[in-house]
Parts: structure tokens; C-alpha cells; sequence
């Protein structure tokens, strides 16, 4: 009786540690099973991935795309080819004609700065791709091929030239000088500290000196000087204003301004602004001879003086990135701006 009793309990011991050994075996199998699942599933990135060249895009795409990359909005710099005309208008002969060879000089600008737009855009086509908002270019999208970005920046520049040709031969030799310089900035000279401020800052200089020519006009050491050292001061102030964007945020930056310093970059943009004061300072005394001694010419200096201490200040609070977007959305400076031309066109004319 105890026997069978004793062979009664080992076949239950036997059988519960069957059941306990089937059942381990089963979680081990589940396990298995969830972990294949885990390794054989999609991980999200971490960053939205390079969007992938497009394909078919559709002839008006394409032609959207090529004039979005000339950047239209960027055209606005180009006023400056009226700075010599508007100060040598009172003196014209032929006013009419100097303002159609300044509207000329302002077109002709326009089309030979967009080429130089599809070509940096070109070359940097994989860097964009790795940057949270260039990747969105129409070049870096996949929109508009490489080859047709080339193709289309030849035609803007040799109608810049075409057009140059209308009002002077002199305008197209500024206009191959300004695209010349401009390309070697986009092949490899904007990897190089210093320079790479002087070439940007020559882009708004030569603007300047396309007016001049264009309209045959003489051009005055000072407004050479202010123009030059305006530049440079709008320049490094967004330079210096990338260089905070990527100490507050990391934000990914241009390789040669991890060679600059902040510090260093104050100082080009705050001696720039000085020389650009003196300078021009100095000009508004001689315009003040010149022009039957008008009390005008010295009051300009006012909303002058204060419009480049008003951008300064977007300068040091690191919020100059596009001079142009500041120019467009800041309305004092807009005002300080419109209340300079009154007074020195009151200067000319009264």
C-alpha cells in the first residue's frame, strides 16, 4: 500500500516538473519571439531623413523651382545701383536717360546675382540636404536637377550681359568681374576666414559702382568709402549673428566661421560701423559745400547715425542672419530710412 503510494508521488513530482519544464520552454519561446520582433522593426530616426531627389517633376515645377532658387526677394539689395544716380540726379543733364541706364543696371544686377544663387545653391546641393531648412531648396529637393541649375545660370548671367549693353559696355565688365569673384566664393573661397567677408562685402560695393557706371556718373572717395564699410558692417554683423545662433541653439554652421570667434567679429563689425559713420559724416560736410551751404546735408547725418546704431542692436542680439528680412520687417528703421532721403533730397533741391 505505501508502495504504491510512494509510485504515486514521484509520478506527480514527475509530472509537475514536466509541466513546469513545458511551460518554461514556452516562455522562452515567446521571448525569443518578442525579441526577433523588436530587432526586425522599423526604429524611427531621430531626425526627418534628406528628402529624395524628386522624379517627373512636371515643366512648370521645374520652371517654379528654377525661379525660386534665383531668389527674387534677395533683388532687394540691389537698389544700390540707385545710390550714385540719386546723388548726382540735381547735377544731370539728361535725368530721364540717367534713370533708364539705372533701371537697366538694376535689372542686368539682378539676373547675374540669380546666376550666382543657382550656382552656390548647386554646389552646396549635399550639404543642404543635411540642413533642417536648406534640405527644403528646390536644388536640395530634387525639384530642379544639378545639371539643369548650370544650365540655367548661364542663361540668367548672359542676359545680365545682354541687358548691360544697353546702357553702358562698362556695366558688363562690373557685371564678369562681380560673377568671377562670386564664383570663386562658391568653389572654395568661402571656406576661407577673412576672405570670405571681403568677397560678400565687394558683392554690395560693386552693386554701388554698377549704378555709377551705368550712368557715366564720377563717384566721390566718401561714397566709396561708406558704401565699402557699410557692407562690411552689415557683413560680419551676420556673420556675427550665426555664430550666436549656434552657441544659444548648436545650430549647424558654416565651416569657416568655426574659425572665427564672436569676440573677433564684434570687433570687424564695430570698427566697420565707426569708419562708416566718420565717413560718412565727413561726405555730408562736403555736400554741405557743395550745395550752396544747405543745412540739410548736415541734418541727414541724424537719421543716419541712428539708423546704424538701430541695426546694431539687432547685430548684438544676434538677430541680423538676412539684413535684408531686418530692412523689410523693422519699421522704425524704415522710417529712420525714408527721413534720410527727405533730407538729402531737401539737401539737393531746396
Amino acid at each position: 500500500m505505501s508502495e504504491t503510494t510512494d509510485e504515486r508521488t514521484e509520478n506527480a513530482s514527475g509530472t509537475a516538473e514536466s509541466a513546469q519544464a513545458t511551460e518554461s520552454a514556452a516562455e522562452k519561446t515567446d521571448v525569443a519571439e518578442e525579441t526577433e520582433k523588436v530587432e526586425n522593426a522599423e526604429v524611427p530616426a531621430s531626425t526627418p531623413a534628406a528628402p529624395a531627389p524628386a522624379s517627373g517633376t512636371s515643366p512648370v515645377g521645374l520652371v517654379l523651382g528654377v525661379i525660386k532658387t534665383a531668389r527674387p526677394k534677395q533683388w532687394v539689395k540691389n537698389v544700390l545701383v540707385f545710390a550714385a544716380p540719386f546723388f548726382a540726379f540735381s547735377k544731370a543733364t539728361n535725368r530721364t536717360e540717367l534713370v533708364i541706364d539705372a533701371l537697366i543696371a538694376f535689372v542686368a544686377f539682378s539676373l547675374t546675382a540669380s546666376s550666382v544663387y543657382l550656382i552656390n545653391d548647386a554646389v552646396d546641393v549635399e550639404a543642404d540636404r543635411a540642413h533642417p531648412t536648406k534640405r527644403n531648396r528646390p536644388i536640395a529637393a530634387g525639384i530642379v536637377p544639378v545639371p539643369v541649375a548650370y544650365a540655367a545660370a548661364v542663361v540668367f548671367f548672359l542676359a545680365g550681359l545682354a541687358v548691360s549693353f544697353a546702357a553702358d559696355w562698362r556695366l558688363a565688365i562690373v557685371l564678369a568681374v562681380y560673377e568671377a569673384v562670386q564664383l570663386g566664393y562658391c568653389f572654395g573661397l568661402k571656406h576661407q576666414p577673412v576672405v570670405d567677408l571681403a568677397i560678400v562685402g565687394s558683392g554690395f560695393l560693386m552693386r554701388s559702382v554698377a549704378g555709377g557706371v551705368a550712368g557715366g556718373i564720377a563717384m566721390s572717395q566718401w561714397f566709396l568709402l561708406v558704401t565699402a564699410f557699410g557692407s562690411l558692417f552689415m557683413v560680419a554683423g551676420k556673420r556675427y549673428a550665426e555664430i550666436m545662433l549656434f552657441e544659444r541653439t548648436g545650430a549647424k554652421i558654416r565651416s569657416s566661421l568655426k574659425k572665427y570667434s564672436a569676440s573677433y567679429l564684434r570687433f570687424v563689425w564695430a570698427t566697420s560701423a565707426a569708419i562708416l559713420i566718420m565717413s560718412y559724416c565727413l561726405w555730408a560736410f562736403e555736400i554741405r559745400q557743395a550745395e550752396h551751404n544747405s543745412v540739410w546735408a548736415v541734418v541727414s547725418m541724424v537719421p543716419f547715425v541712428i539708423a546704424v546704431l538701430r541695426y546694431a542692436v539687432d547685430v548684438d542680439g544676434g538677430n541680423a542672419g538676412a539684413p535684408d528680412e531686418i530692412a523689410l520687417k523693422d519699421r522704425v528703421l524704415q522710417v529712420l530710412g525714408a527721413t534720410w532721403v527727405v533730407t538729402l533730397f531737401l539737401s539737393f533741391y531746396l
